[in-house]
């Protein structure tokens, strides 16, 4: 889970500068974490301490965290906005965006088997992008997450998805000449799996999903959660910087995922 805040924030810099090249500082100037980022921890929340898994529980933490985090970086999609303000009744617009597929990588962490990254990841998803293409990207993130932890190859992975998903997956060098910004699961879920597949280590993944352009920092969010539990190891100083930037809660919450310790 850590993977995908920490390509949020390399990212962020870029989401409207994109810069077209892997070569480049990797913790830019004034980089910093996203909405993607807040709604990431909000779901892991929301998985840890709610063990009915109940649509009011993600329905509150969803809300909770966007008043707590109002202005952050690359901001909440005007959708998403609208319906944590709305004064009725809270329902799913029928969005397809990438909001879907940025958030659901504690999914994949916390899943039981395949199945239940499927299910978690639709539930996660269908609050809000209840559209099927934004459900679609948000189990595709979690599956992918489930099966590179319990140690299925880059192959095995790739065939899943294709053949459950039916996304087209082209490499990172047929995609970026002509790839521009766009903020469907559609336009960014492919790409950041394209970024996984070409990639050899986790740095080079978040490298090569922010080297496309178009919505850099979600691109990079979903590509690093994905790397992270496919190649196990993120690098120290990645994790101190974090360290740095990131609120105590988020921290926590990142750590009780994944059952480990950043400090």
């Amino acid at each position: 889970m850590l993977g995908a805040i920490i390509g949020d924030t390399v990212g962020s810099i870029y989401e409207f500068n994109n810069i077209k090249k892997t070569d480049f500082v990797f913790f830019g100037p004034d980089v910093e974490f996203t909405d993607d980022s807040v709604l990431t921890v909000a779901v892991a929340d929301w998985l840890l301490n709610d063990h009915a898994r109940s649509m009011d529980g993600l329905e509150k933490v969803l809300v909770s965290y966007t008043h707590d985090y109002p202005n952050p970086m690359g901001a909440y999609g005007s959708g998403y906005l609208e319906w944590v303000h709305s004064s009725g009744k809270r329902t799913p617009y029928n969005s397809c965006g990438n909001g879907s597929a940025m958030r659901a990588s504690a999914c994949g962490w916390v899943a039981q088997s395949l199945n239940d990254a499927l299910e978690l990841g639709k539930l996660s998803a269908q609050i809000t992008h209840n559209h099927p293409e934004g459900i679609k990207g948000a189990q595709a993130v979690s599956a992918a997450i489930y099966m590179g932890l319990h140690g299925s190859t880059k192959e095995e992975i790739r065939s899943y998805i294709v053949e459950m998903f039916g996304y087209d997956i082209m490499t990172c060098d047929e995609i970026r000449p002509e790839y521009g910004w766009g903020a469907t699961c559609q336009d960014t879920v492919p790409e950041a799996f394209a970024a996984f597949f070409d990639s050899t280590d986790f740095e080079s993944a978040i490298r090569l999903a922010v080297s496309l352009g178009g919505d850099s920092d979600t691109l990079a969010c979903i590509t690093g959660g994905i790397a992270q539990a496919f190649y196990k190891d993120i690098p120290q100083w990645m994790i101190d910087k974090m360290v740095d930037i990131l609120p105590k809660k988020f921290i926590d919450i990142i750590e009780k995922v994944g059952g480990i310790s950043l400090r």
